[in-house]
């Protein structure tokens, strides 16, 4: 199979998590459920989506075909995320419009203006498949448009056009979603999560978040080496935010597939604590799409264990925040001690490697 086809194709896994109070539903979920799936797992997915309508308040629906299957060795869920592409300057016009909070006025006043942005990439066939970060500021397509989760797109206000994910789901959809048959699950989360069992309520809101747009296109680049970057773009909202200290030096977002530390800045600055994994193959073993594992940071941590109460923490919400959600309660800046204080939870292999829009 060709790099062009496997660079518009792929899924997000999650392998073998916690909680906000809530609030106004603004933000609804329209779920298909697959043939089988059991009246309890249908009650907890609604569950799951409830706990982003207590925490997101933009007032759109996100459709989602959901349900459970047999699934990898290992795997709690999967998810196949809806993707579009805008302009660079569109998503960011619109996240200027979409400003609620004072992280959006940080985040927003720091992206560079013009129709374009600077990243570090490396792995390309402009390098030769080299490890050697080196810079992209050439405008081509890869600096100048972007690729978003339609779910994302649609809290921007920008047009989207849904269909069914190559058949997968059951009417046009924002994603798709299945948790394993192969494991023990919790569905109850009223007295906590027994022994033995996975939170089959947090793991499902876990994948929901990566079809609302807690993605990054470091997973592609990680599993699809040596393709010339100027033809494809890769980079998500999200990764707008990912810094190394290299980078930030170069006024550049990090967008290699490598061990070196990543981290979420709204402001470009030299370091960060809020870090994100690196990539599956080339980085720390874990896929980019989420944060860095065994750090506490919240329910997007990349790995799950039995007994554990899954919930959305403040990290997660600032980072929905900046990619153009809306949230229910303003959470602190980024820096400040609480931002840490939130994650108990350690999370799955989850993975996304997207689907362009029309294939």
């Amino acid at each position: 199979m060709g790099v062009a086809r496997r660079l518009q194709q792929g899924i997000a896994i999650l392998a073998a998590g916690f909680l906000g109070a809530g609030a106004a539903r603004a933000l609804t979920f329209e779920f298909s459920f697959l043939p089988g799936t059991s009246a309890q797992a249908q009650s907890a997915f609604r569950a799951a989506g409830d706990l982003w309508s207590s925490v997101l308040a933009d007032p759109v629906a996100v459709q989602l075909t959901v349900g459970m299957g047999a699934l990898g060795s290992g795997a709690l869920g999967q998810t196949l995320t809806g993707l579009t592409e805008s302009s660079y300057a569109s998503v960011r016009s619109a996240m200027v419009a979409d400003r609620s909070s004072a992280n959006d006025d940080l985040a927003v006043g720091a992206l560079p203006g013009g129709s374009a942005f600077a990243m570090l990439i490396n792995h390309t066939a402009q390098n030769g498949d080299s490890a050697t970060p080196y810079l992209d500021a050439n405008g081509s397509a890869n600096n100048t448009t972007l690729r978003l989760s339609t779910a994302n797109a649609k809290s921007l206000g920008l047009p989207v056009l849904l269909d069914t994910l190559g058949g997968r789901c059951l009417a046009v959809c924002d994603g798709y979603i299945e948790l394993s048959t192969a494991h023990a699950w919790d569905y109850d989360r009223s007295n906590g999560i027994g022994a033995g069992q996975f939170d089959f309520v947090g793991i499902a809101a876990h994948e929901i978040g990566h079809a609302l747009g807690f993605l990054s296109g470091v997973d592609v680049l990680d599993s699809n080496t040596g393709f010339d970057e100027d033809l494809y773009a890769l980079v998500s909202p999200l990764d707008l935010f990912r810094y190394s200290s290299a980078s930030a030096a170069l006024g550049a977002i990090d967008f290699t597939a490598s061990t070196t530390a990543k981290y979420l800045s709204l402001t470009g600055a030299t370091s960060g604590s809020l870090l994100f994994a690196t990539g599956a193959i080339f980085g720390d073993g874990r896929q980019a799409s989420h944060w860095k594992d065994n750090l506490g940071l919240g329910l997007m941590d990349p790995t799950a264990a039995s007994g554990q109460l899954l919930a959305i923490g403040i990290n997660d919400q600032l980072a929905f925040d900046v990619i153009g959600w809306d949230l229910v309660s303003a959470v602190p800046e980024p820096g400040r001690p609480t931002l840490l204080a939130m994650g108990l939870a350690v999370l799955g292999i989850g993975w996304l490697r997207g689907r362009r829009r029309g294939r």
